[in-house]
């Protein structure tokens, strides 16, 4: 862990007028860590990653890095450096003089930023497209140049704004997990901004779920998978049936839930067959409940396809007791 770079948000406030967009938000993300902020359309996750950045003042609370308060200091005195969403390279530019920019408005050398331009197109596998344009470059390519004209700065902390919302779902793939190996070698403080599951849940070494502008669950990621805190956890997260019981809502991973033709011994819930998706290792299927609730058994392939079902067959879905998780808006 590193203490220059932990981050500290104090009951921090953001107003439009008169919309509440981020009410009263506190986190503490240690240094060195990798955080996905994580939310659906309108939850306050890019406001809240614009605050850290000092382009948006926070209207209340106080924001810290490596114990300094920066909350009224300017972007470039925070030690931190934002990737944008757009990348908002300089269409003119080679990529060589995009990542030397920042140095060369600071007075560096063309000589000395230059070098250094070339060993951070190095770190991010782009050292041989160093003369070409943005626009001689695939969207991946343009993502790496972006990341290596934000860390030439050497930030203590770098923002994301959703940078891999544009890559197509291999190169997704492949990017999250050079960010992740850039993240440990650098040992620097990452904040993501997504509104992937997925993704977070790949990357994120504290995941904070947020919506209408405060924080609802934060924590290792497995945790919050494990054990969604309320309705709304278990069901964006993903996943996970949400179920009325006679003690509450109640939530079951879908992966612990299996098809049965008639209730058998233990708790389920019957209806018909929905739908079915194939996903390769995995079928899932969807189930509508006698009480007009949607449900969802993720299942093998080889155990689905040894028991087939189709829409509009009766089933039951049944799981153990152990596997039921209690909500707490239940």
């Amino acid at each position: 862990m590193d203490a220059r770079s932990e981050i500290e948000l104090v009951a921090v406030s953001k107003r439009f007028g008169a919309t509440m967009a981020v009410s009263g938000v506190s986190l503490r993300i240690p240094g060195a860590s990798y955080c996905c902020l994580l939310g659906p359309s309108g939850c306050g996750k890019t406001t809240t990653l614009r605050m850290i950045a000092g382009h948006e003042a926070a209207t209340d609370g106080d924001i810290l890095i490596g114990g300094q308060n920066v909350t009224l200091l300017p972007p470039i005195r925070r030690g931190t450096a934002m990737m944008f969403q757009s990348y908002a390279l300089f269409p003119h530019l080679n990529c060589l003089d995009n990542v030397a920019f920042s140095l060369k408005m600071r007075g560096v050398r063309k000589a000395e930023r230059h070098a250094s331009a070339r060993e951070y197109l190095a770190l991010v596998h782009m050292e041989q497209y160093g003369e070409r344009l943005p626009s001689q470059l695939s969207g991946g390519q343009q993502q790496r140049v972006a990341l290596a004209r934000a860390l030439i700065t050497r930030p203590r902390v770098l923002l994301l704004d959703e940078p891999l919302s544009a890559l197509d779902p291999f190169l997704r793939t492949r990017v999250r997990e050079e960010l992740k190996r850039l993240q440990r070698e650098l040992g620097i403080t990452f904040i993501h901004v997504t509104h992937s599951q997925d993704e977070a849940m790949a990357m994120a070494d504290l995941m904070v779920v947020m919506e209408e502008g405060e924080i609802r669950q934060s924590g290792p990621p497995r945790d919050i998978f494990e054990r969604p805190t309320n309705a709304f956890i278990a069901r964006f997260i993903g996943g996970h049936n949400v179920l009325p019981t006679e003690r509450g809502l109640i939530a079951i991973r879908a992966d612990r839930c299996r098809l049965a033709g008639a209730p058998g011994a233990g708790p389920c819930v019957s209806g018909h067959i929905a739908a079915v998706e194939y996903q390769g290792a995995m079928v899932r299927v969807a189930l509508a409940t006698d009480a007009g609730e949607e449900a969802s058994a993720l299942l093998p392939d080889n155990d689905f396809y040894a028991h087939p079902v189709s829409p509009g067959d009766a089933a039951t879905l049944m799981w153990s007791e152990r596997d039921a998780h209690v909500l707490a808006d239940a």
